[in-house]
């Protein structure tokens, strides 16, 4: 007889490993099947000169004692395992902007955040204390946001536009660039951006902004772990070829590219929307759903330089760093001229851990269209499917890497004299690690216009089929966080998922 799991997850991405522990823990009998060779999805890092380097995950809020973060992971059981630093309090992402000498502050905590940018714009402190509300405000009425109790979303909050919202609070034109200077977590987009993807966003890292030590892969080293600690099965090199339907069209299994077979009473599924369809069947789905899922537009890629750096040459900064050659470029900074890029870019670095002084290693990324690396799309390298895409793509990053590093030396003269080792990754490398529609760095472009036009059920048309993950709704660590539990309640029932959170937050407060 085959054996028969009574979940079935397909992908490691932080959707599905959160998505398996949540089920893990309810006693059920869990599988979760993985392409790559490392578990995480975005949560993967890479080793390089002995130093470790994230591809997706540079920080993270929410986590300290009693905020919503820390309450799912304690809930996950890996809060008091992770290895975490907090960034500098008075300013964790600092914003800068060419022919202006000063890095503007978002600082932790709401009153420290105005505090901050008050010595800046000190006539704009009431603006700044509407901005902080607002953002609140949003954050409280989106659902499972404060881990328990409103669990449906309002539609007039997903109405709202960041732009709008933020051309209402203040008319000084720097400070609005300076509210959206790290819109490079979510692809902003001027016109159409929900005000809830900003505020989403920013709320929880000006609650507590935090890096992980030794990489974000420490996320689901810990998922991992806790899903063998409770008998769950993972298994990677396993990528999900087909799924297999009976006779009655129900879905009772997968087939992986390895022949392997793998049934199941109920699937989730946590790889990208699209993927999920084509082993569907789109005959299996409705037309208007397909069309609907068709016509999203992915959110801009990446291009990333890491720099291996000689030892005590370039001093460490505990904050990221958001670059625009000018103010105007902040509301639509993925739109970018290919004869002036790098226009923008995030610049985080690493101490060393010789002497926490100096950094190690810097990590630059910037905006790059997926057109860019179109010459190559037919090609596939990753450490499973290794594959090399030529003298001329080699050439190409090359040049990218000395625009981006020309650039940089604008902030950090010299700074070629420092640099060991010079790294690359480009839209492909998103791709073909992530599973993401043309390496789209989260998932699909929302508007404010048409919000629920890209939200979509965690429950599908196939009866013991559920979604998860990133291009479900929300993208970041909080955002595939939530969107698990919602995937899970779906299936657990709602009632039991506030139940078992409700009690987590008992204990956390009573210091259990």
């Amino acid at each position: 007889m085959k054996k028969e799991y009574d979940i079935l997850v397909i992908g490691s991405g932080l959707g599905g490993l959160v998505s398996a522990v949540i089920m893990a823990k309810e006693g059920l009998k869990v599988c979760v099947l993985e392409k790559n060779n490392q578990f995480g999805g975005n949560l993967q890092t890479f080793s390089r000169d002995k130093l470790i380097f994230d591809t997706g995950v540079h920080y993270l809020g929410g986590l300290s004692k009693g905020q919503n973060l820390y309450h799912y992971f304690s809930y996950l059981e890996i809060m008091n395992e992770l290895d975490i630093h907090k960034m500098d309090e008075d300013g964790y992402d600092k914003i800068t902007f060419d022919g202006d000498p000063i890095d503007y502050p978002h600082a932790q905590g709401y009153d420290n955040f105005i505090l901050q940018l008050s010595k800046f714009f000190p006539d704009e402190k009431e603006n700044l204390e509407r901005y902080c509300e607002g953002i609140q405000y949003v954050c409280n009425h989106f659902p499972r946001y404060n881990v328990t109790g409103k669990d449906q979303y309002n539609e007039e909050i997903l109405h709202l536009n960041t732009r709008r919202f933020i051309e209402s609070i203040t008319q000084d034109k720097k400070l609005q660039s300076v509210l959206l200077g790290s819109n490079f977590l979510y692809g902003g987009d001027s016109e159409n951006t929900p005000l809830y993807v900003h505020a989403l966003t920013v709320n929880s890292c000006i609650q507590s902004a935090y890096k992980c030590i030794k990489g974000g892969s420490q996320i689901s080293k810990l998922l991992i772990r806790k899903l063998r600690e409770y008998g769950a099965e993972v298994h990677k090199h396993a990528e999900v070829a087909r799924m297999i339907f009976n006779n009655e069209d129900v879905l009772i299994g997968v087939k992986t590219k390895g022949g392997k077979e793998y049934h199941a009473k109920q699937f989730i599924s946590n790889i990208e929307i699209r993927s999920t369809i084509q082993l569907i069947g789109e005959d299996r789905l409705k037309k208007s759903f397909l069309n609907r899922v068709l016509s999203w537009e992915p959110v801009s890629s990446c291009f990333s330089v890491y720099l291996v750096l000689k030892p005590r040459t370039i001093r460490n900064f505990n904050y990221n760093i958001y670059h625009y050659s000018s103010e105007d470029l902040v509301w639509n900074a993925y739109r970018y001229d290919k004869k002036s890029w790098p226009e923008t870019y995030m610049l985080s670095s690493t101490p060393s851990k010789a002497d926490h002084e100096f950094a190690e290693s810097l990590t630059i990324i910037s905006y790059m269209d997926f057109d860019e690396v179109a010459t190559w799309q037919k090609t596939v390298n990753t450490v499973v499917d290794e594959h090399e895409r030529g003298t001329q793509y080699e050439m190409f990053k090359q040049k990218k890497a000395d625009q981006m590093i020309d650039a940089l030396e604008k902030r950090i003269p010299d700074l070629r004299r420092s640099i060991k080792k010079v790294y690359t990754s480009s839209p492909l490398s998103y791709r073909d690690y992530i599973g993401s529609v043309e390496g789209n760095m989260y998932g699909y472009k929302k508007s404010s216009g048409t919000p629920l036009k890209t939200m979509v059920s965690p429950r599908t048309k196939i009866d013991n089929l559920f979604l998860t993950g990133q291009s479900v709704n929300m993208h970041g660590i909080l955002g595939c966080t939530i969107g698990a539990f919602n995937t899970c309640a779906e299936i657990l029932g709602k009632e039991l998922i506030e139940e078992r959170l409700t009690q987590m937050i008992k204990n956390n407060d009573e210091g259990k």
